[in-house]
């Protein structure tokens, strides 16, 4: 059986937690932001963790993560 291929765009916006969560950026802070209020863009800074309906999906894209 052949190694399993790392989606590498996956690779590059994910990371593994220390307790084995995958940590993800938040979306929606790149632009159109005079419309949206200081504390609104202060939370889309922190990350954020993918949610356990997702984890099955990305353990098949990120195989080695």
């Amino acid at each position: 059986m052949p190694k399993m291929k790392t989606k590498r765009g996956a690779a590059k916006r994910f990371k593994m937690t220390g307790t084995g969560k995958i940590a993800r950026s938040k979306a929606f802070s790149s632009h159109i932001l005079t419309k949206k209020t200081t504390k609104r863009k202060r939370g889309l800074r922190k990350s954020g963790l993918v949610d356990d309906a997702d984890m099955r999906g990305m353990q098949k894209i990120l195989p080695y993560l």
